[in-house]
């Protein structure tokens, strides 16, 4: 069972820019963190250099990017670096900035990315803690007609569908298929606006810092003239025929569906807010950064219910271990041996399986009209799987034993009956030293852990 482990930056870099609403002059640094510090921003102009968490409970604005806060503390437009961050599989990183936003720098992630790739990325000893979609998780808004619905499926990818009400763009969909390809097919894709909303957003003191070197303006619904000129001194950008719809833009498009991409690109921003990577695949239409965050606090509360997920059991599968291998390294036998098979080992982990039937020993006795397995023998199971999983450590297991010397926070939340199919997941809580190892154990019926404990055991040779 291989195990992915989280990752951090090898040093830090900085980049610079303006502000896209501020029009402030900004610097934003982005610095290696320690295991499960998940991503966090640091507001360093001010006094106390406040630190704000970034999950999705702490977004206060997605009116025009995702605004985080603490308290009276905010921080803006940090979408496109925190999406480079997660696409990058980069699980912890203190980011500190100079003022209320990140800079805008192209409109894209590009350079956040370019930057990332070039100091590059280390590995860290703590597992990376992915959550795997188990069963379908759908969000909507009913007033925009947005909806983001996330199915199972082995690896991360998504699909945006959007229709920009504009007869100018017709409506578009956008695919990253593998998280790795994100940063050719959509880290360089730049944010957008329409003429229609410029005026608002000044009126409503935003895009001080929003220019043709940041941004590509949709001139898709014909203005006055005069109105276009004024526009454009704000843009200071030539003065264009008002007759003529369009692009207006320094740069010409990278992709026809670019606008599109955009987006995609800012669902994955608002996704880092979850805290987790995700495997599933995400089906977004007329995606937003309001209906991003509502998915992201969706799962963020599905992740809460399922903090222990359930391995992943497919009885067609060939075991790493049958009932005879088991037999070979575990001293048990009928009717205390209680695994009847691993199908997953790993240097840390193990899943073993038992398929607990009618006709079990224990149960004429425990209980004669109401069959349950006893609390002792379930923490027995999970033992037994420690005991495998530790002499996977040892050259020639056959030869040594494993003997508990301590059982720790047993609960028991659910009872065991007849028909139930357990699946054990053991991990060590640390390395085996000098013969003695410590783990925690979980044993689940369906997706809901039912029992836990914590075990120390030792293993010895046998004479």
């Amino acid at each position: 069972m291989e195990t992915s482990k989280q990752r951090t930056l090898k040093g830090s870099f900085s980049l610079y820019g303006k502000g896209l609403h501020t029009g402030l002059s900004l610097t934003v640094t982005f610095n290696p963190a320690p295991e499960n510090t998940g991503y966090a921003i640091q507001r360093i102009d001010l006094e106390e250099q406040p630190i704000i968490e970034a999950i999705a409970e702490n977004v206060v604005n997605t009116e025009r990017g995702t605004v985080l806060a603490k308290g009276d503390i905010r921080v803006s437009t940090v979408e496109h670096g925190l999406a480079a961050l997660y696409a990058l599989g980069i699980d912890n990183c203190l980011i500190q900035v100079n003022g209320p936003e990140f800079p805008i720098l192209d409109g894209s992630a590009a350079m956040y990315v370019d930057k990332m790739e070039e100091i590059g990325i280390e590995e860290q000893n703590a597992p990376k803690d992915f959550y795997i979609i188990r069963k379908k998780i759908e969000v909507k808004d009913e007033t925009t007609g947005s909806c983001i619905t996330i199915l199972p499926d082995e690896q991360f990818s998504i699909t945006a569908m959007c229709s920009f009400q504009s007869k100018f763009i017709n409506s578009q969909f956008a695919t990253l298929d593998n998280i790795n390809n994100f940063s050719e097919e959509i880290a360089p894709a730049r944010t957008f606006v329409f003429v229609r909303d410029i005026v608002p957003l000044l009126e409503a003191n935003l895009i001080k810092g929003g220019d043709l070197d940041n941004a590509i303006v949709i001139y898709e619904r014909e203005v006055s003239q005069e109105k276009l000129d004024q526009l454009a001194d704000v843009l200071k950008v030539p003065h264009m025929d008002a007759t003529k719809i369009g692009y207006i833009q320094h740069k010409p498009l990278m992709w026809e569906n670019e606008c599109t991409r955009h987006k995609l690109l800012d669902i994955i921003g608002d996704m880092a807010l979850i805290g987790k990577p995700i495997k599933g695949r995400i089906v977004a239409t007329r995606p937003g950064h309001t209906v991003n965050n509502k998915f992201a606090r969706l799962m963020r509360k599905e992740i809460r219910k399922h903090e222990i997920q359930a391995p992943i059991y497919d009885p067609n599968e060939e075991p790493i271990m049958d009932n005879n291998r088991i037999r070979e390294l575990l001293p048990h036998r009928y009717p205390m041996q209680l695994v009847d098979k691993i199908i997953a080992i790993g240097p840390n982990s193990i899943v073993g399986v038992k398929n607990v039937t009618a006709n079990e020993p224990f149960f004429p006795g425990h209980f004669p009209q109401e069959p349950v397995m006893p609390g002792v023998l379930q923490v027995e199971a999970m033992a037994q799987c420690g005991g495998l999983l530790v002499l996977n450590q040892v050259e020639e297991p056959e030869r040594w034993s494993t003997y508990f010397l301590r059982i720790d926070d047993v609960k028991f939340r659910q009872k065991i009956v007849p028909g139930d199919t357990l699946l054990f997941r053991v991990e060590l809580l640390h390395p085996v030293r000098h013969g003695i190892s410590s783990m925690k154990g979980y044993m689940f019926v369906g997706d809901t852990v039912v029992s836990e404990a914590t075990f120390t055991a030792q293993i010895v040779k046998n004479k």
